[in-house]
């Protein structure tokens, strides 16, 4: 069944799989650090990693969360038995993971603390973390009856344009407050890293590397070379013969 379906159709069912499957983690896990998930797919099974800042919350007690949630997604999506596998992965920085510092500040507003303190703590905690620029916007109900929206910016942010797809992380958060709801925005900027690991390989398109210029043995003497005369040929003197005795 699988081998007859279109491939357009094939595609959208991937990537609706892969949004319900994003959506049921977060709505999940977002009190342990939740910053994304990856789908492989092998012809024996499907391997899910989800992406964590606390893998030993996700695990849960000698495993017994990580085989519950296997288990509804099993049931949720119609897998075979072992079909699907389950994987907790720790998160190299969660500085970087715009998911992650969405859900800090989330939780930090849901706890009481004031929108300027903790929009500017989630800015100075992302660069500390090695990001090149971040930006923070909360729109609202903040204070007043009247909704209106801050803009917390640091460092260096793009906005347009191929790079800005390799190099922006986003998240976008809303929080149910008394007052009302509040959206949270957090985009964060990283830097290049030629191991790909904390950043792009690919360096921007602007970045200029100017380069040490080589050391040139200098000449014994000064010497001109002239280059725009006819050669000039040179006609040996007569040298006159001595007969022999």
């Amino acid at each position: 069944m699988a081998a007859q379906m279109n491939k357009k159709r094939k595609f959208c069912n991937d990537g609706v799989f892969k949004a319900e499957l994003n959506e049921m983690l977060m709505r999940e896990l977002a009190e342990d650090g939740y910053s994304g998930v990856e789908v492989r797919v092998t012809p024996t099974r499907t391997e899910i990693i989800i992406l964590a800042t606390r893998t030993q919350n996700v695990l849960g007690e000698k495993g017994r969360r990580i085989r519950e949630l296997t288990s509804l997604v099993q049931k949720r999506f119609n897998f075979e038995k072992d079909a699907v596998e389950l994987y907790a992965e720790k998160v190299a920085n969660r500085g970087l993971s715009a998911i992650a510092q969405c859900e800090s500040l989330r939780y930090k507003l849901l706890g009481g603390l004031a929108v300027r303190r903790a929009c500017y703590g989630v800015v100075r905690f992302i660069i500390e973390q090695g990001a090149k620029g971040c930006e923070v916007v909360v729109s609202g109900k903040l204070r007043a009856q009247r909704a209106k929206a801050m803009k917390f910016m640091d460092g260096f942010m793009i906005h347009s344009g191929h790079p800005a797809r390799e190099y922006v992380d986003s998240a976008i958060r809303h929080v149910l407050l008394r007052q009302g709801v509040i959206g949270i925005k957090v985009k964060i900027m990283r830097d290049h890293d030629p191991t790909g690991k904390l950043g792009p390989k690919k360096p921007l398109p602007d970045a200029i590397e100017i380069l040490e210029s080589k050391d040139e043995p200098a000449p014994a003497k000064p010497h001109s070379v002239p280059k725009n005369r006819a050669p000039v040929e040179v006609v040996p003197a007569h040298v006159p013969v001595v007969p022999q005795a």
